[in-house]
């Protein structure tokens, strides 16, 4: 049986990580064989490609972040997420090629004809892998950068600034708009437990129905 491919978007301060983390003890406490993984990443050489274009010192054209996102994609999805799926297990992906669309696209204000070669980019590296389920981590943009203050976090999208930040969310919502049946959009303003809850009713409507 073939499993499914969940992911997890949204901008920085929004939970991601964390809540992949519950939603993998959740799934597995119902009896499913689950694999977490993140974008870029997930495989050693995807790793490298993670220091390269997230490293805020290294300056890099848009075209050069897109492209080693896709090379990391193609390798993160050939030698991982389609094996996992395949093998008919639960895979949950903190960032896939959503945020390519919204980071390297709708953000930095590219029309409709690059955002569509954006999509053929994508589906060239993921070998037509797509999410059946994605989970839109949405809050605030003020209220996520007083979480990341917390945490320290600096990167080169870091140091864009609140006004970016509010691209990346409408870039986002754009998306959620667009694809209401995939993309379901999550509050994460609330707190753990009450984001881990709407979180787990997602899973259970998508893996209740193919059950």
């Amino acid at each position: 049986m073939r499993g499914k491919f969940i992911t997890f978007e949204g901008a920085d301060g929004g939970g991601k990580s964390t809540q992949v983390q519950l939603a993998a003890d959740y799934l597995r406490q119902r009896g499913y064989e689950v694999v977490v993984s993140r974008e870029p990443g997930g495989t050693p050489l995807a790793e490298k490609v993670r220091a390269l274009v997230l490293d805020p010192e290294l300056p890099l054209s848009n075209i050069s972040q897109t492209l080693l996102y896709l090379a990391a994609r193609s390798e993160h999805a050939d030698k991982l997420l389609r094996p996992a799926v395949a093998a008919g297990k639960i895979v949950l992906c903190d960032r896939f090629s959503d945020s390519t669309l919204v980071y390297q696209g709708l953000a930095l204000g590219k029309g409709a004809e690059e955002v569509n070669e954006l999509r053929l980019l994508n589906a060239f590296a993921a070998g037509g892998l797509t999410p059946d389920l994605t989970l839109l981590l949405d809050g605030a943009p003020k209220l996520l950068a007083r979480r990341r203050e917390r945490r320290g976090v600096s990167d080169r999208y870091e140091r864009q600034g609140l006004d970016y930040q509010h691209k990346l969310r409408q870039g986002f919502l754009a998306l959620a708009q667009a694809e209401p049946e995939r993309i379901k959009i999550i509050n994460a303003e609330g707190d753990l437990q009450a984001v881990a809850g709407a979180v787990q009713r997602a899973l259970d409507a998508l893996l209740d129905g193919a059950e």
